[in-house]
């Protein structure tokens, strides 16, 4: 009867024992489940941020090559910035679709963001080298468009001088009719003052002494104008050029100029009744004005 309690008693401690060992293997197994779940849930949290990260350095890689891509006119760089742009939003799509959990894949896409930073690199030296040398040429243009600008200036203003120089000189070579005096004289040829007398008017000068002229045989016109302003002359085709036009003359003469001071003679034969009044004799040679003369006729 003994034999058989304590055979009981050493089953129940055994019993107990094993429940006690099972209970201890479960609470470890769970306590390692839970430690296990955090531990994923931690990682998971860490692979989504940086994911979030490598997203973001992706929008800023691609915003910068877009900047670079205002930065310069150059036709082949700016192809290439464009297809690396291109690329990196491909890129970026893709990474928005990856899991988080897809560690090797997000691994690769870090290594090609990489890979576009350093070939960003290179391009910026180019842009930058590029618009070094731009902004060379363009302050070098300036510089050659100022001397231009100034050359012109000098050039408009040595031909302005030249201009107001040959003005003069061709001022100084005008011939000058001076001492104007006119007579008017009867069908004898002796002075007359009565108009109804009056057959002929002479006019003398002296054309004056010039060295600048060049000498030679010189045409003196005379153009005699009536107090109405009617130009006295015997025919229509008596015209000369003065100014680009052709106008009127009453009589005209060719004389030799020698360069110094010449006296000439000039008439107006009266063929038409004369009115009384101021009249004005002007007289030109080489196409100029050399001089002007008013004179009043009586009644």
């Amino acid at each position: 009867m003994a034999n058989a309690n304590s055979s009981k008693i050493v089953w129940i401690v055994f019993t107990v024992a094993a429940l006690l060992c099972m209970a201890a293997a479960v609470a470890y197994f769970w306590h390692k489940s839970t430690v296990t779940e955090t531990e994923m849930a931690e990682m998971v949290e860490q692979m989504t941020y940086e994911k979030e990260q490598l997203e973001a350095e992706y929008q800023d890689l691609s915003l910068e090559l877009e900047g670079y891509s205002y930065k310069t006119d150059n036709d082949s760089l700016l192809q290439r910035l464009n297809q690396e742009q291109t690329r990196v939003q491909l890129l970026l799509e893709e990474l928005r679709t990856v899991k988080a959990t897809n560690a090797r894949r997000i691994a690769e896409l870090k290594k090609e963001l990489a890979s576009v930073r350093k070939v960003l690199v290179y391009y910026i030296a180019q842009v930058d080298s590029l618009n070094t040398v731009n902004t060379k040429l363009v302050a070098e243009n300036e510089v050659v468009t100022q001397k231009y600008v100034e050359a012109s200036k000098t050039a408009e203003q040595l031909a302005a001088d030249k201009q107001v120089l040959a003005e003069k000189v061709s001022i100084a070579a005008q011939l000058d009719a001076r001492n104007i005096v006119v007579t008017t004289l009867n069908q004898r040829e002796r002075k007359a003052t009565r108009l109804s007398k009056i057959a002929l008017i002479q006019f003398d000068f002296v054309i004056a002494k010039n060295n600048t002229t060049e000498p030679g045989n010189k045409t003196v016109y005379l153009r005699l104008m009536t107090p109405d302003d009617v130009v006295l002359q015997k025919k229509a085709a008596d015209v000369f050029r003065y100014e680009n036009r052709d106008i009127a003359y009453s009589s005209k003469r060719t004389v030799e100029y020698g360069g110094e001071d010449l006296p000439v003679t000039m008439y107006w034969t009266v063929g038409e009744v004369l009115q009384a009044g101021t009249y004005r004799a002007d007289i030109f040679a080489d196409g100029h004005l050399i001089g002007t003369q008013t004179f009043t006729l009586g009644k």
